[in-house]
């Protein structure tokens, strides 16, 4: 399983990308990154995309539905695991401290920006952020590319 460094590097060679960062979200520290910054300030960027991201994974309005709590929105044909698509908040299988977002995309005139949470084994909150030119990137495969690039990350 790679590692932090190797899948900031490997999320560089998606077309398009012109940074990468693994971010917790609670404290808005950078993990790490790779590539440009924004605003040429890497401790501000991150704290504010953490912001995004904890605004986005703590609002019930895109908290998972349903009895079992079964995803809302589109599924990706996965089931992660084999819980049996139970995957997010409120799912009473002890796991209710998760997002129920999957990610988050911000487009812009120039610039596609993409936040993917990471699961992981022990509680944290975790997500990998991408951003993409909009000229040069593709957005739906980087999104399949960050998602799996996610699914690989070992993170100790």
């Amino acid at each position: 399983m790679p590692g932090i460094d190797e899948c900031l590097l490997e999320a560089m060679t998606v077309n398009g990308a012109r940074g990468a960062a693994l971010i917790e979200w609670t404290s808005g520290l950078a993990l790490g990154m790779a590539g440009e910054v924004r605003d040429e300030d890497p401790e501000a960027t991150a704290a504010e995309t953490a912001e995004l991201a904890r605004m986005a994974a703590e609002q019930r309005a895109f908290a998972a539905l349903g009895p079992g709590g079964g995803k809302s929105g589109a599924d990706d044909g996965t089931d992660n695991g084999g819980d049996g698509g139970t995957n997010g908040g409120g799912n009473g299988d002890g796991r209710d401290r998760e997002p129920a977002v999957e990610d988050v995309i911000i487009t812009t005139r120039t610039c596609y920006h993409l936040l993917r949470f990471v699961d992981t084994a022990f509680d944290s909150g975790v997500f990998f952020y991408l951003w993409l030119d909009r000229r040069e990137g593709n957005l739906a495969l980087a999104r399949l590319r960050l998602r799996d690039l996610c699914r690989g990350l070992a993170l100790l």
